[in-house]
């Protein structure tokens, strides 16, 4: 059919033309905003999940909900190793602005207050307490606030700016929602701040929530930091769609463009893709481009398979694993390796679901001693390959991975 008129959309963060199965999650964000709103007590939200679920499109989506309630918002994206100082502000400073106080000569200086400290709390460097004026400005034109959320302690200053920015959406009748992406890249004194003025914020029922998204083990990574951090925020699981959804965001799509998919198609398609939302944007681009006509069928989507497969081979597995070395692609291969001698007939969840392996297995398969392996899968865990939910066990942080390993070996 028609490639130019292909309505599915495989990429990184790229919102699909139907966002199928997060209605629950939508729903009640919305209820979140109108309570936090009317000052009512809401906690913030964690998304956890795999990679190719859907979870930085989702979180986009939950900001654009926060956006039509007239909130500020900000976006960010964490990074291994970095200060979370500098893009929190840039994040912060664009959500001041969408409140919009323009044209009110009290909420201007109120806002110009806020923005002062911001420009304090942006300019301090969180190792040395020094300023960073001759090497950074935060691109804000009115002069920083000394004394406040400048003193160089993330936390105290965190604490300061986000109350003080609290405020001013408050005075409004507003919030402020701040997106936090990759949220367990978070270095730990940034994620212990982050916690504290979380819950400062929640006591004082203050309207600013934080919406994170990261990996599964996340949780654990917040609970680590501070002890009530399960209570803090409310953790939602993204996890691959079922077959009703899988089928709307196939279906959909393809009747906004006057076509469709026969029924036997739609389920060979749930079961190659297993409902991740990557993958059924994935194979429905190729079996859209290699159809005849409307309907697609289930020898189209056999048609398509190598084809999708071999450009997932090379841009959603192969570029990840061409980041590991030779030792860490040996340990990736053993865990591909458990994974499958342990799936069938595994007692509870299956690897493939990202619950994971156990060392001891993988070390096991390796002949080899456990601690003989610790910085092969160390390097594995800072490179975002694998992650570890509970003590002794690995995953993968992409579905799939380990069939793309054995498949390639």
């Amino acid at each position: 059919m028609d490639p130019i008129r292909n309505p599915y959309a495989p990429g990184a963060g790229q919102r699909p033309p139907e966002l199928a199965g997060r209605d629950g999650e939508l729903d009640a964000f919305d209820v979140v905003l109108q309570r936090v709103a009317k000052g009512r007590p809401e906690r913030s939200l964690v998304l956890t999940g795999l990679r190719g679920v859907g979870k930085t499109v989702l979180l986009g989506a939950l900001r654009s909900a926060a956006v039509r309630q007239g909130w500020g918002t900000g976006k960010l994206e964490a990074r291994p190793d970095t200060s979370l100082r500098r893009q929190l502000s840039a994040a912060l400073h664009l959500a001041v602005r969408e409140l919009g106080v323009a044209g009110s000569p009290g909420r201007e200086a109120d806002r110009d207050h806020v923005l002062g400290v911001l420009k304090g709390f942006a300019q301090r460097d969180a190792g040395t307490g020094s300023k960073l004026r001759d090497r950074w400005q935060p691109g804000i034109d009115v002069p920083a606030v000394v004394g406040r959320a400048d003193s160089g302690d993330i936390e105290i200053d965190l604490v300061e700016l986000l109350t003080d920015v609290a405020g001013l959406a408050g005075d409004s009748g507003r919030g402020v929602a701040v997106f936090l992406d990759e949220m367990q890249d978070v270095g730990p004194d940034d994620v212990s701040a982050l916690c504290a003025a979380c819950h400062e914020l929640s006591q004082e029922r203050l309207p600013l929530i934080v919406v994170g998204a990261g990996l599964p083990h996340l949780p654990a990574v917040l609970s680590a930091s501070k002890s009530y951090s399960e209570r803090l925020f409310r953790y939602a699981r993204i996890d691959r769609l079922d077959r009703a959804s899988a089928d709307r965001a196939l279906r959909s799509p393809a009747r906004g463009e006057d076509a469709d998919w026969d029924d036997e198609a739609l389920e060979a398609m749930y079961r190659t893709t297993a409902g991740y939302p990557y993958f059924v944007q994935a194979y429905g681009k190729v079996a859209w481009d290699v159809a005849p006509r409307s309907p697609i069928g289930v020898d189209d989507v056999r048609v398509a398979a190598p084809e999708a497969e071999r450009e997932l081979a090379v841009g959603f597995f192969g570029s990840r694993y061409e980041r590991a070395t030779p030792g860490e692609r040996e340990y990736l291969r053993a865990m591909a390796d458990v994974e499958h001698d342990l799936a069938p007939g595994a007692a509870g969840p299956q690897p493939a679901e990202g619950y994971g392996v156990p060392t001891s297995a993988v070390a096991e398969h390796l002949s080899r001693k456990p601690q003989s392996l610790s910085p092969a899968r160390d390097a594995l865990l800072k490179k975002g390959l694998v992650f570890s939910a509970e003590r002794g066990r690995i995953a993968f942080t992409v579905p799939h991975f380990g069939r793309y390993l054995r498949a390639h070996g």
